[in-house]
């Protein structure tokens, strides 16, 4: 196409999806043409206009030679190539676990059900890795334009970073896809092992599926990130990193944002048919069953796995930004690059070795035990691996760095600082267990409130437990920063500019030293509900001569009451570790990305030599910036919210219009695909208006004036945090009460348990779509910031203000069409039964 061609379809396209058209309305390749458009839309006038400026930023980033340091009387680059080896480890482990949960027991009732999910998996993963394809295409456009016509490099040289930024989309979509089928042969798994009545079984499948997750995404992301650093040229590294992070921070963000949606229209669906035709949980008849149990993958598996991916990433690449910025010694460079690495390789140690440890412990004290708590075992390996990491962080520091720029204090001020980090990922879990935990006294709170008021004061309970948690864990992070903080005075400052900085991106670094078990906890969770609607669904207790067969084939003898109990119990447990996962998540995301703001920032002032007053409230567009980053927030997670309302009515339409409750054993499949469908279309639908909302407020924002640009980044993060904590654990609190009421009290049916069904319903867009959202969705717009800050400044410096300012004016309008679109146009339009209901009503 040419110039004037690619402007003309990108409006008409534009003008399509503004009047409503939906991405089915618009055909695939038309779809994929529109969104190739509209991403020239922010570049074209600028490559018209801009003159051959120099490379600048984090285009010109270059790593410099690691064999010119040794340590051991090895040079840097050698001895990160044993680093491979551990990555190669890793892969093995992780395979080696999911290999073995393949090859567990399991009847073929069960086996035949959770295959049905894993391909309703694959076809929702299928559809999301299309939709993908439209996403990279924006970004792809923007990396070629930018590097290629207004940096003017080689052709070459935009192939690999733009090869890379692919390898960070196909990288966050694998593991996503790793994590599915690992969790789709686990869940089966763990519903047949309740029938022995152990409760150790049901215990170690989840977290076994979880560490092969863990361990496998760990050791891609820091194997393609080796990679980077010792195949390819320095100066081609910088780029290729930025690249690389901005395309695994695009598919989480998809991946999370649409999992999200997808996952809580199911669970909606399916919890308010307990209420309406009062059956019970994940009844084989209820045809959205099959959507939850899918969207449990989708958004509580695809989403974490493909977040984990990238939130371990980005802040990789926030920290080698920060070295190669802000420290100016060549051979201090080498030193921090190799000793970041290092670490990295020895936490992926720490946590397979707190795994097998932990795991020891847990065997010998509740392998024949007929009660269990299944939170305990959880808890002791997050603070196993938290001491075996600190313990390795000052022991590999005093080995790699013992004379840092010619001091010999800062390997144990730098470990300390790490460890500050690696302190919170296990303080945050139990802080957050005070607020969500079934033990908790703010979720019996929740529990009392509704016996006597009903579902009203339970939801008013449960913003208490969430606001009260926003305030302790903000304390919390604000501490452990402010140690980091002391700690990165004393003497960082005579070898880097700007040293807190430089403090608060190691405290994110800690934040996942122990990565592979922070996904372990998290995916513990849809594990443990899957199990519970396998269970269910294949109603292995109405098999005729199903104890003989058992009994038979496997040596059990089943008692299905109390499999069923078992299940429960530790649903509860997965409820309370999901929730502590998120934080500890959208904790490095605030954190880590004020290491990448301070990367604009360098930047921006010429290596903080001028304009540094502007970074000020003094200076208005900074203070304009910040108020301008929280509406962006709310507006978020109204959308995000508002995607799962619309999606959760047609699925409850069609679900009521449906089920049959007589003379039938099981909803058709037919029915379940269906609803499953309508998930899929409200999650893309969902997708759609908040990515390009999102992309076009970036470059809207950058293009306004740099330092507004600034104050928005900032506030996104900050306002970011505080929402995504507060909605995180009310949401686990009213989910965990329902659960009380299940599992303790008894009392399924009852208006006690309706109440509290509400209020989970309520809490399901809050801890699994609108939060955990807020952790890609800040990463990516600060990572994209990077080359839309730039764009603005030199497309100023070549054209005039005047120009700049007309090219915010249209980015805004865009952006503001499809903030417009994300509610009118996925707003509830009624059925004509409900029109009818709402006429006479008005009469």
């Amino acid at each position: 196409m040419e110039l004037a061609e690619l402007w003309s379809f990108a409006l008409n396209a534009a003008r399509r999806l503004i009047r409503g058209a939906s991405p089915r309305g618009l055909g695939a390749r038309r779809l994929l043409k529109a969104g190739m458009a509209l991403a020239v839309l922010p570049l074209t006038a600028m490559a018209a206009w801009a003159q051959a400026p120099e490379a600048a930023g984090e285009a010109s980033l270059k790593l410099p030679d690691l064999s010119q340091v040794t340590f051991f009387g090895i040079d840097g680059h050698k001895l990160l190539l044993f680093g491979i080896l551990f990555c190669v480890f890793g892969l093995i482990f992780g395979l080696t676990i999911y290999q073995r949960l393949k090859n567990l027991s399991v009847h073929r009732s069960m086996r035949e059900i959770s295959e049905l999910i894993y391909e309703t998996c694959k076809t929702y993963l299928i559809t999301q890795g299309k939709f993908l394809v439209l996403l990279e295409t924006f970004i792809a456009v923007v990396i070629v334009l930018y590097f290629g016509v207004l940096l003017h490099m080689d052709a070459f040289r935009v192939f690999i970073i733009l090869l890379f930024s692919i390898l960070g989309i196909a990288g966050s979509y694998s593991v996503a896809w790793f994590g599915i089928r690992v969790n789709t042969f686990a869940n089966s798994r763990t519903a047949f092992a309740s029938l022995r009545g152990k409760p150790y079984p049901i215990y170690k499948i989840p977290l076994d599926s979880g560490m092969s997750i863990g361990m496998m995404l760990i050791s891609v992301e820091l194997l393609m990130m080796l990679f980077i650093l010792l195949f390819v040229p320095g100066d081609y590294a910088g780029p290729c990193f930025i690249g690389f992070a901005i395309g695994e921070s695009l598919g989480a963000a998809a991946l999370r944002i649409a999992g999200g949606i997808f996952t809580k229209i199911a669970d909606i669906g399916s919890d308010l048919m307990k209420i309406v035709f009062r059956i019970k949980e994940d009844d084989a008849r209820n045809p959205g069953v099959i959507a939850d149990c899918t969207g449990d993958n989708a958004g509580d598996s695809v989403g974490p796995s493909a977040d984990g991916f990238e939130t371990y990433g980005v802040t990789g690449v926030a920290l080698i930004t920060f070295i190669l910025l802000g420290v100016s010694n060549p051979t201090t460079q080498v030193q921090l690059l190799v000793w970041i690495f290092v670490m990295r390789i020895a936490m992926l140690v720490a946590s397979a070795a707190s795994y097998f440890i932990n795991g020891a412990i847990a065997r010998a004290r509740y392998l024949n035990a007929d009660h269990m708590n299944f939170e305990a075992p959880l808890t002791s390996l997050v603070w196993l691996t938290s001491i075996v990491s600190i313990a390795m962080t000052y022991a590999i520091s005093w080995l790699v760095i013992p004379s840092l720029a010619g001091d010999t204090t800062q390997w144990w001020k730098l470990a300390t600082i790490i460890s500050c980090g690696t302190l919170a990922g296990a303080v945050i879990p139990e802080l957050v267990k005070v607020f969500t935990s079934t033990e908790s006294r703010h979720v019996k709170e929740v529990v009392i409130s509704a016996q006597e008021g009903g579902a009203s004061l339970g939801i008013l309970s449960g913003f208490v437990a969430g606001n009260f948690s926003a305030y302790y864990l903000g304390l919390a992070m604000a501490g452990l920063m402010s140690i980091a903080y002391m700690v990165g005075l004393q003497g960082l400052s005579n070898m880097m500019i700007a040293a807190p900085i430089f403090a608060f991106g190691l405290v994110a670094f800690g934040f996942l030293g122990m990565g592979p078990v922070t996904i372990a906890v998290d995916s513990y969770g849809p594990v443990t509900d899957n199990a519970q609607s396998v269970f269910e669904l294949s109603l292995i207790e109405q098999i005729p001569g199903i104890h003989q067969e058992l009994q038979r084939d496997f040596r059990i003898d089943a008692n299905f009451g109390r499999a069923k109990d078992l299940l429960e119990e530790n649903d509860g447990a997965g409820n309370t570790f999901k929730a502590t996962a998120k934080p500890v998540l959208i904790g490095t995301a605030v954190v880590g990305a004020t290491t990448m703001i301070f990367s604009i920032i360098m930047a921006l002032t010429s290596g903080l030599t001028e304009n540094v007053d502007k970074l000020s409230l003094l200076h208005a567009p900074f203070l304009l910036g910040i108020i301008a980053g929280g509406a962006m927030i709310y507006w978020f997670t109204g959308a995000s919210t508002q995607a799962v309302t619309t999606g959760a009515y047609r699925a409850v339409e069609f679900i009521k219009a449906n089920i049959r409750l007589e003379s039938v054993e099981r909803a058709s499949v037919a029915d379940s695909k269906k609803v499953v469908e309508i998930c899929t279309q409200y999650a893309q639908k969902g997708m759609l208006n908040i990515f390009i909302a999102v992309f076009f407020a970036a470059l809207s924002f950058a293009f306004v004036e740099p330092f507004f640009f600034i104050g928005y980044l900032i506030s996104i993060a900050m306002f970011g945090l505080f929402q995504a904590i507060f909605m995180a654990n009310a949401g686990a609190a009213w989910d965990n009460a329902k659960k009380i009421v299940e599992v303790e009290l008894k009392q399924k049916g009852t208006e006690l348990h309706a109440a509290t069904v509400i209020g989970d319903t309520v809490g399901d867009p809050f801890k699994d779509t609108s939060s955990v959202a807020l952790n890609p969705v800040i990463k990516f717009t600060t990572l994209f910031g990077l080359l839309a800050v730039e764009l603005a400044v030199q497309l100023t410096a070549t054209s005039g203000a005047l120009i700049t300012h007309l090219l915010a004016a249209i980015f805004f309008v865009i952006s503001f069409t499809f903030v417009y679109r994300s509610f009118y146009s996925m707003r509830i339009r009624p059925s004509e039964g409900a029109k009818e209901v709402s006429r006479a009503t008005a009469d």
